[in-house]
């Protein structure tokens, strides 16, 4: 995409698409992400989208400057969908679980896009209002700002790549799935105490355990390891 983009406010087109809606940006941006979830990353093209949209590809410039500007705008609508319904309880550690499962949920739910988006830094609403949110559970909670502000970091952090690992193995075709199921049983399922005693004496816990996300449990020993910060005279 060229850099020709109509700020909101003048935005003319009114007229519905051949689909017969009305050209919008979260119009594109649901469009995208419906492209993008049926064929991945080469979706994300004018074209594409124009033809999927009803609309000429040209009017996509009125509302992104290029497909960068798009994705960024699809990665935050990955943020927002995160957030929909979540409302605080006052619980510091109950309010950054239910945020930490949203985000890895939402990111999961849309795998080929959060591929594409996990790692983006977007400065747009949604992400501004999820920066906003996190912070002011930790600094509700009496956690100093500058001990804050490092939690926060790693929260996020951690949320987030999760969220890509689980998300890219999700995007793989089947047959690579299954193929990479099948490797604890055809491989470490078939190793012996006499060389690897402790994959042997844990396997059938190991290869359960790895059918799902690491994240749940990642989560509650951040948790844990916060909550172990956390100054005495402000814990829960």
């Amino acid at each position: 995409m060229a850099e020709r983009v109509v700020p909101e406010g003048r935005r003319q087109r009114r007229r519905p698409t051949k689909q017969g809606a009305v050209l919008s940006e979260r119009l594109i941006v649901e469009t995208a992400l419906n492209l993008i979830a049926q064929h991945g990353a080469e979706a994300l093209s004018v074209r594409r989208l124009g033809a999927a949209l009803g609309a000429d590809p040209s009017a996509l410039y009125r509302y992104f400057r290029n497909t960068d500007a798009l994705l960024l705008a699809i990665a935050d609508e990955l943020i927002g969908r995160a957030q929909r319904g979540w409302t605080a309880t006052g619980y510091w550690r109950a309010d950054l679980r239910s945020i930490g499962l949203r985000i890895h949920a939402s990111y999961r739910s849309n795998p080929r896009a959060a591929a594409l988006a996990a790692h983006r830094t977007t400065g747009r609403p949604h992400e501004i209002r999820a920066v906003e949110t996190v912070l002011g559970v930790l600094r509700d909670a009496g956690f100093p700002d500058g001990l804050a502000v490092r939690i926060y970091h790693a929260f996020v952090d951690q949320a987030l790549a999760f969220a890509a690992q689980d998300a890219a193995a999700l995007a793989l075709p089947p047959a690579a799935q299954a193929a990479d199921s099948e490797v604890w049983q055809e491989v470490y399922g078939r190793l012996t105490a006499d060389t690897h005693p402790h994959i042997t004496a844990v396997f059938p816990l190991l290869a359960a355990d790895m059918r799902g996300s690491g994240y749940p449990f990642a989560l509650e020993l951040m948790l844990d390891a916060v909550a172990a910060l956390k100054p005495v005279a402000e814990r829960e």
